[in-house]
């Protein structure tokens, strides 16, 4: 009696897809949120270790994760490490909202659209999910790209020659002052190229490597037995990390020119050419590959502790009245 009652809270691997239909929106928003903020706090000061490795100068260049950590703790306490922290918190609720609500609803459209062609399983999501990485990414930017240039700012104040703030205020009035509205977009463009293919590609190896282990372990056409739930969390952790390396790999070098030209003075506004000279001047062409470890390790952890949230949210399922459960 305990067996069957445990096998029925746990789901089969073909009930552990999410389907945007069935899911309790309410719930997915309000308890996501604050799972998706505890996340943030812990990651947030790997992002603030990457932005300072993309833009150091001088002997600065020369400091690996390890003794850039020390620094900004050295000089800054750990304040230092969370300098940008509130704007990006506060933009982070509506910008989840409608990176979850594009995802889903995108993967959903992709998973029908590619049903005819009778494609392999990790081909299949592979394009359904990359595609619905880059709707969501490319969505999100709107709110996300205005926060970025922020936070990014405040990261970097005072650091490399870089302009001290009163805050996140005191940094969007000075930079509507100096060059309008269009001035919290700056790096639009390197942004959506950024993260739009980020996220493809985070979305696209993350949805693959997970059917490619699942069959690895005889689970990938298993309709009846459920695995459990520690194998469940261990394969999707797997995912994660394999996404994180191929994404970090890819897209480092256009992440470093974006930073860059998000954080300099209004004054000085080079081209994304320029700055590209400037790295390999200074730096050879691994300067483009400046802060891969913190990228590395915080697209991987951000990433596996984001689906493991988000697979435990699936569960706040509309109750089985009130839809037509697809199968």
């Amino acid at each position: 009696m305990d067996t069957t009652s445990r096998a029925a809270k746990i789901p089969s691997l073909h009930q552990t897809e999410i389907n945007w239909d069935n899911l309790d929106k309410t719930k997915l928003y309000v308890v996501g949120a604050g799972m998706f903020s505890g996340v943030t706090v812990a990651l947030y000061p790997v992002s603030v270790v990457k932005t300072r490795m993309q833009v150091a100068s001088g002997d600065a260049m020369r400091r690996n994760a390890l003794a850039t950590f020390k620094n900004i703790l050295k000089m800054d306490g750990v304040p230092g490490l969370y300098r940008g922290f509130a704007t990006v918190i506060i933009g982070a609720v509506p910008t989840r909202i409608i990176f979850l609500t594009a995802l889903e609803t995108t993967k959903a459209a992709s998973l029908k659209l590619v049903e005819p062609f009778k494609l392999s399983e990790p081909v299949r999501a592979a394009f359904a999910n990359g595609l619905a990485g880059l709707s969501a990414s490319t969505c999100s930017q709107a709110i996300f790209v205005p926060i970025d240039v922020i936070s990014q700012k405040l990261m970097v104040q005072g650091y490399s020659g870089n302009a001290r703030y009163k805050g996140g205020l005191d940094v969007a009035r000075k930079v509507i002052k100096a060059d309008g509205i269009r001035g919290l977009y700056r790096g639009f463009g390197l942004s959506v190229m950024t993260y739009a293919p980020s996220s493809a590609v985070w979305w696209a190896s993350y949805g693959s490597s997970q059917r490619i282990i699942w069959s690895a372990l005889g689970h990938l056409h298993d309709k009846e037995e459920a695995p459990s739930q520690l194998k469940l969390v261990g394969v999707q952790a797997s995912g994660g990390v394999f996404a994180g390396a191929v994404t970090s790999f890819v897209t480092t070098p256009i992440d470093t020119i974006k930073t860059r030209l998000q954080v300099m003075d209004n004054e000085n506004k080079p081209k994304a050419r320029e700055v590209v000279k400037r790295l390999i001047a200074e730096d050879g062409w691994k300067g483009l590959y400046r802060g891969l470890g913190p990228r590395f390790f915080s697209s991987s952890a951000w990433g596996t502790s984001m689906i493991v949230c988000y697979e435990y949210l699936s569960m706040f399922r509309l109750p089985l009245s009130n839809v037509h459960m697809h199968m």
